[in-house]
């Protein structure tokens, strides 16, 4: 069962926000982490691995590339840094989005990959995930969506 496909049991969730984000990016240190120490560690730069952990959950091909550019990924991993101020906010944004849906969606992968991919009238017909990906502006448009969706507004 992937970090997503959980949601479908909301007990077995972590409580919070910030530790519900670092199952999706898969952070070791996770049980440490507060709204504060995550908005820490995000301003500080997430490892490359969590651009790894986003791929594992909606493919590599949509994350890789989007988010990051591969030769960053790739200059990254052969030097061991983390990522930049800047890549790391759109790996956050990415996340929280994942956290909207799969919340939405109870951790269906089925549906929760087919609303990523199919493109919404609302978005201007680009995909959530392609919207989600362009900008933290973008990912901020997709969560406003969802929570209308949510709250019983027509989407």
């Amino acid at each position: 069962m992937n970090a997503l496909e959980a949601y479908a049991d909301p007990p077995c969730l972590p409580a919070t926000e910030p530790l519900k984000l670092a199952r999706i990016l898969d952070l070791d240190e996770a049980e440490h982490l507060n709204e504060v120490a995550f908005a820490r560690r995000v301003a500080a730069g997430l490892p490359v691995s969590t651009v790894t952990a986003l791929g594992r959950l909606v493919g590599r091909r949509r994350i890789e590339g989007r988010v990051v550019s591969e030769a960053t990924l790739h200059r990254h991993r052969r030097s061991g840094t983390v990522l930049s101020r800047s890549h790391s906010e759109r790996v956050y944004g990415l996340a929280r989005v994942l956290d909207a849906i799969a919340t939405a969606f109870h951790g269906d992968a089925a549906r929760i990959d087919d609303f990523l991919n199919r493109p919404h009238p609302l978005l201007d017909g680009e995909s959530p995930l392609e919207m989600a990906t362009s900008s933290a502006a973008g990912a901020d448009a997709v969560l406003k969506l969802v929570w209308r969706a949510q709250a019983g507004v027509a989407v």
